[in-house]
């Protein structure tokens, strides 16, 4: 009898990537495909899903890890394979943390996901060793540290120096000391313009922790 996959993914193009990925392989069948992960829990709960393909960052504001969470502490046996085309890095600490089963990258896949699939319905743990690598002013995301991508995340949700410091048990001097440094690597000339670009090239996506 195949699994039955739940599609969880707000951008229609992916949803119908998975969905064909789906479609071509006897070993699957689509339980649902739906656009939010607010309703996941629902479909979960009917007990006709074996797999979830679950993006993380959703127009309506829902977030799928946590998402994701909540249905591995109600239905540990059903299979999470989170995907996302964010490079954030505290996506991939966090799933980890929360025992999704796998970690896919929609741009920057290494193995092909009806792979990826089978290999986690097995019972592997399938996760990339890091984040893909993405420019940020005149370095990769890979040359930041991981207190200076903190503080970046916290900038790039509007936080103030104080602020920031608060949230991380640092001094304000410290803040500004790391604040300086992102601004010296990038080559940006404002806090402003880092917090910009940051968000938009997914390094750091505010209110997702």
């Amino acid at each position: 009898m195949p699994f039955r996959v739940l599609v969880v993914d707000d951008q229609t193009i992916s949803r119908q990537l998975f969905e064909s990925f789906i479609a071509s392989s006897d070993r699957y069948e689509l339980a649902a495909s739906v656009n939010t992960a607010r309703y996941a829990d629902s479909y979960c709960a009917a007990g006709n899903v074996d797999l979830v393909l679950m993006d993380v960052v959703m127009n309506d504001g829902s977030n799928g890890l946590d998402t994701a969470q909540r249905i591995k502490k109600s239905y540990p046996e059903i299979k999470i394979i989170v995907v996302t085309s964010m490079p954030d890095s505290l996506f991939l600490s966090r799933a980890r943390r929360i025992g999704v089963d796998s970690f896919w990258y929609k741009e920057a896949q290494a193995v092909p996901m009806l792979e990826i699939m089978d290999r986690t319905m097995a019972g592997e743990h399938v996760f990339p060793d890091r984040p893909p690598k993405t420019q940020l002013g005149m370095v990769g995301s890979d040359e930041f540290t991981p207190r200076e991508l903190e503080v970046l995340r916290l900038l790039s949700e509007g936080l103030t120096d104080r602020e920031i410091a608060a949230r991380l048990f640092l001094s304000v001097t410290t803040v500004r000391f790391h604040v300086n440094n992102l601004l010296s690597k990038t080559g940006l000339c404002s806090r402003t313009e880092l917090a910009v670009r940051a968000v938009q090239s997914g390094i750091a996506v505010p209110g997702m922790d």
